[in-house]
């Protein structure tokens, strides 16, 4: 079994992955809130941890992913209040639009997919755990944690005590002991969403969702929480204070999270106008196309989000997918040697999920298999390439499928027009014809379309400025 290393946020550094129970892994990912179409900021942990999720599938016999639905919020109440529709139908609505957009990634699903509201009564017996260890308190119709209560608060953040008043973006409102003191239940109005509770009709806070979530499929003590670094505070914090305040012991082992995405070098904002839904990016490009420039990165490191690296990021596929056409229909990976075709892309992953070494691990062998000409070492270095890129979630379809079905530069040339043109270079290279043929490829070059020749034939790919 490879050893898997990954970068532990609460102790700092990279550790060596050693889950409670071999037989039984368990990861929790925050998901979405579904007020709305995801952005690509939203899609990065998910594209990251799915990577993650096959990884460890690959070295364990179970791995229980589990990645919620918020779908009770603020936000949400305010879109629903604005479209004049059920909280729950416009929840529902983008819960949906969420998994097709994810699986247009080629995002595998999760094996558990919770849905807060689904969680109330479990949340409310969290919170009264909470109180009864003398961790929490009622208060005007709320409840909130008491975070002096908890000696080690903040240890996964880092973050001093006056950091964190001024970090946590919460109202210091008069019903509290502690200005540091977070809300776990609150009021709610009959215009708003509520459950009847010991503390009244209201609803829950953000924070203790997750815990009770996690509480209720995964246990109370799990082996990775995974999300992005935006929710290192307050979330993240809050989510060790519930679970260790009410069970004891350690509430995660592993907490992983992955850096922000710019955009043109610039933090994404509707007022800049660079706001890149997910769904609109799949209107221009493939979901594959998007995976791979999420994963260009690597992903604890910000990520500057791009059209060009979009582009450059098709490119790149084209070449890998061009390699493969002339071995499209060929089976290759047998169970013998799965173990040994993903070769160094798994070792890149194995290390902390060295994304962009695992790319360029798949590029050297594609690169291998279009120089090699002797078939039992083509048939080797196809399972490598296949495998290896099976890990990384990319080239999931038929290399036909692919050159005829991915989308062109609007004014570019067709594939059937490349095709006429590559059928007149191999013409004229058959016949010896060198000069009509470098004619033809600096016509091809001028379309954007670069050749190559290898000993496996003549596949062409799209060059992106």
């Amino acid at each position: 079994m490879v050893n898997i290393r990954l970068h532990n946020t609460l102790s700092r550094q990279k550790e060596d992955f050693v889950p409670a129970d071999p037989q039984r892994i368990t990861m929790y990912v925050c998901g979405s809130t579904v007020y709305n179409y995801v952005h690509i900021g939203n899609a990065r942990p998910v594209v990251v941890f799915d990577v993650l999720y096959r990884l460890l599938s690959r070295h364990y016999p179970q791995v229980i992913y589990a990645r919620n639905i918020t779908d009770v919020d603020d936000k949400i109440n305010a879109a629903a209040a604005a479209n004049g529709e059920p909280i729950r139908v416009l929840a529902e609505r983008f819960a949906t639009a969420y998994r097709q957009d994810m699986a247009a990634l080629n995002a595998l699903p999760p094996v558990i997919e919770p849905y807060a509201t689904d969680h109330v009564p479990q949340m409310i017996a969290l919170i009264e755990r909470l109180i009864e260890h003398g961790h929490a308190y009622a208060a005007e119709g709320h409840v909130l944690f008491h975070v002096p209560s908890l000696p080690d608060y903040g240890k996964l953040s880092g973050r001093q005590r006056e950091d964190m008043i001024a970090g946590a973006r919460v109202e210091v409102a008069p019903y509290k002991q502690d200005p540091a003191d977070f809300v776990l239940w609150k009021p709610s109005t009959a215009a708003l969403p509520g459950w009847e509770s010991p503390w009244g009709f209201g609803r829950p806070g953000w924070h203790i969702e997750c815990t009770a979530m996690i509480n209720t499929h995964l246990g109370t003590s799990i082996d990775i929480h995974g999300g992005g670094q935006d929710l290192i505070f307050p979330h993240h914090e809050n989510e060790i204070a519930q679970g260790e305040g009410a069970n004891g012991g350690q509430y995660c082992r592993y907490w992983l999270h992955n850096g922000y995405v710019t955009v043109d070098g610039e933090k994404m904002s509707k007022s800049l106008g660079n706001f890149r839904t997910v769904r609109e990016l799949l209107q221009h490009y493939p979901g594959e196309v998007i995976r791979y420039a999420l994963l260009a990165g690597h992903y604890r490191k910000p990520l500057d989000f791009s059209l060009s690296a979009l582009d450059q990021a098709r490119a790149a596929l084209d070449k890998l997918y061009g390699t493969l056409l002339p071995f499209s229909g060929q089976a290759t990976t047998t169970a013998a040697c799965q173990a040994e075709a993903a070769g160094t892309v798994e070792a890149a992953l194995a290390d902390d999920l060295n994304t962009p070494l695992a790319l360029a691990c798949l590029h050297e062998t594609a690169s291998a298999l279009r120089k090699c000409a002797e078939p039992a070492e083509q048939s080797h270095l196809l399972a490598v390439l296949r495998d290896g890129a099976a890990l990384l979630g990319l080239l999931q379809q038929d290399p036909v499928i692919w050159r005829t079905a991915a989308p062109l530069d609007a004014n570019g040339p067709n594939p059937e027009q490349i095709e006429q043109l590559m059928a007149a270079r191999r013409d004229a290279r058959s016949k010896r014809d060198f000069v009509r043929a470098d004619e033809l490829r600096g016509k091809l070059l001028a379309l954007g379309i670069g050749i190559d020749d290898n000993a496996s034939g003549t596949t062409w790919h799209r060059i992106h400025a």
